[in-house]
């Protein structure tokens, strides 16, 4: 029997469903919807599964990743889930040329802060005006964490990888509004955690 590539991201159980009720109220109704980062794959599946007029594509630098969602593609075998394709942020031209909608989950606080900055200018490339870029994760407002919980995971963060780290809400807003975004409609989430909307301006 062949190895099981699909992973289980625990956060995902917790957080799939109040995304979904955030991403209804801002996603386009149809088009084009990319993930950057989509890790093990369990967001884009349940995306694609509760918006059927989207189409969604997976990316991920890391081959593991690819592999887990892949592998849970094939076991849904849903039309509007593309296979994944390797997408480096950081690269000055990506391997989607455009999309109607950018979705990022969990990965700013957990990359170098200068890939912040090339997820701003790369989805700028590729939105039309208006289009959505969304941002989801723990984030620092007015310099100060919002919970306990995030200074302790903040710290843990750093003590993992010295370029990791809970970002100010407002230095990220700066970045987006460089590459051409409108200021961010922020959500507040379950786990003091935020969803960030941001709009291209036109």
């Amino acid at each position: 029997m062949s190895e099981d590539a699909r992973r289980f991201a625990p956060a995902v159980a917790r957080n799939k469903a109040a995304i979904t009720e955030v991403l209804a109220r801002h996603l386009p109704p149809s088009g084009l919807v990319l993930e950057i980062a989509s890790g093990s794959g369990e967001h884009a599946l349940h995306f694609a599964e509760h918006f059927p007029a989207l189409t969604f594509q997976p990316t991920d630098p890391d081959a593991a990743a690819l592999a887990s969602i892949a592998a849970w593609r094939a076991e849904a075998a849903l039309a509007n889930l593309l296979p994944p394709l390797m997408l480096d942020v950081m690269a000055d031209s990506w391997s989607v040329p455009r999309a109607d909608a950018v979705v990022c989950i969990n990965m700013i606080h957990i990359a170098p802060w200068g890939a912040t900055a090339a997820l701003m200018q790369g989805a700028a490339r590729i939105l039309p005006p208006n289009g959505l870029l969304f941002l989801y994760g723990p984030f620092k407002q007015g310099g100060a964490h919002t919970a306990p919980s995030n200074a302790e995971f903040d710290a843990s963060l750093r003590s993992q990888d010295a370029s990791w780290g809970v970002r100010d809400l407002e230095a990220v807003a700066h970045h987006a509004s460089a590459a051409g975004f409108a200021a961010p409609k922020v959500e507040a989430m379950p786990a003091n955690n935020l969803s960030v909307i941001f709009r291209r301006l036109p």
